[in-house]
């Protein structure tokens, strides 16, 4: 992938990110015919919700394509540890979460700050802030076309 590649594809997931926060456009697709993705967390009733609002593939990148969804985290919700394979960029819409990946301080994100995770990166947490609010991110993911979006880390030190 070339980094001209890289960067225009970066800027267009900073054009959809900024247009779904500034223009009150909300991320969710319609509930007819939208398509979901769920990310597995200890407890079952904490599931994070992921709308896939996009899956493209990249012609000049051949074998890649763009995913972009939502992830609505509930109150209290985490994810467990997992990897993505892919480049992964995050962009905080409402709530606040923690993040971190392996060999890396975990940070706190609120609206309109963001995250990357690269192919290599564990995702040790990620973890709503708040017992009582949702937390909201979109995610711009650029990956191999036809990987799983996520995969689960058995090993809690690798």
């Amino acid at each position: 992938m070339s980094t001209r590649n890289v960067f225009e594809l970066l800027a267009i997931g900073a054009l959809v990110s900024g247009l779904l926060s500034s223009s009150g456009v909300a991320a969710d697709p319609p509930a007819a015919g939208a398509r979901t993705r769920a990310t597995g967390t200890p407890n079952p009733a904490a599931r994070s919700a992921a709308p896939l609002l996009l899956e493209q593939d990249l012609p000049e990148m051949p074998g890649k394509e763009v995913i972009l969804l939502t992830v609505t985290t509930p109150p209290g919700g985490a994810s467990p540890p997992h990897r993505h394979d892919a480049e992964v960029f995050v962009y905080m819409l409402e709530g606040s979460i923690t993040m971190q990946v392996d060999g890396q301080p975990p940070v706190t994100l609120g609206p309109g700050q963001t995250f990357h995770e690269s192919p290599s990166d564990i995702h040790r947490q990620s973890a709503n802030t708040s017992a009582t609010q949702p937390a909201k991110f979109l995610v711009f993911m650029i990956k191999d076309k036809g990987k799983p979006i996520t995969l689960p880390v058995n090993d809690p030190h690798h």
